[in-house]
């Protein structure tokens, strides 16, 4: 599969571009995270974690909107971190917001050192195979608030498919619902359905809170 898509990493952003890398789309999708987060009650004093927050497509949206430090982002590529701060969002917004960004292949939360209220992975999960899915879920658990929640968008497949073995930041992965619902289960989640959200590319939403 890889060698038909395009390189990740530097190369890749040599290649893509930051916004391009992220899939494109850039001031659409990140509109649309914000509006469906603010719809769901986030508010400026809560804690916002944007898992793989490439080069701050949600960040520039939810940054100026809440509070200062109360924005937490992880991300693998330091590259894409760097275009984010530095073109995207800006020194002033850098300094009188204080985002925290975690650059971080291995889903490590807690060096974060901080309880999230809310968490969003838009588009991680479907460059993702079910070990890594887990992963994420696995490490977030401590790190979200009893009364908190991750959304988690991904390509919906009618029946189980064979996705590719190793995650690739362009590649396609897509799952059941009843396989999403089963990683949240596994990792003590109550998994909630969303469905659509007027993804442009059809990706539909999942919700996991922490179990009681």
């Amino acid at each position: 599969m890889s060698d038909s898509l395009d390189p990740e990493g530097e190369r890749g952003l040599e290649v893509r571009g930051h916004r391009e890398y992220v899939g494109g789309l850039w001031e659409p999708i990140g509109q649309l995270q914000f509006d469906f987060l603010r719809a769901r009650g986030l508010r400026p004093d809560h804690y916002l974690l944007d898992i793989a927050c490439g080069a701050l497509r949600l960040g520039v949206k939810a940054i100026p909107y809440l509070e200062p430090g109360h924005y937490l982002g992880i991300e693998k590529e330091r590259s894409l971190i760097r275009a984010g701060l530095e073109q995207e969002l800006g020194e002033q917004l850098r300094r009188s917001k204080a985002p925290r960004i975690l650059c971080d292949s291995q889903f490590r939360f807690g060096r974060l050192r901080q309880s999230v209220d809310v968490a969003i992975a838009q588009s991680l999960f479907t460059h993702l195979p079910p070990a890594l899915i887990e992963r994420c879920l696995e490490r977030l658990r401590p790190c979200l608030r009893p009364d908190g929640v991750l959304y988690a968008t991904f390509f919906e497949a009618q029946q189980e498919r064979a996705n590719p073995s190793s995650p690739h930041d362009h590649g396609f992965f897509a799952y059941t619902r009843a396989q999403m619902e089963a990683f949240g289960h596994q990792h003590a989640y109550r998994p909630e359905y969303i469905g659509g959200w007027n993804h442009p590319r059809d990706q539909v939403m999942m919700a996991y809170r922490p179990a009681r």
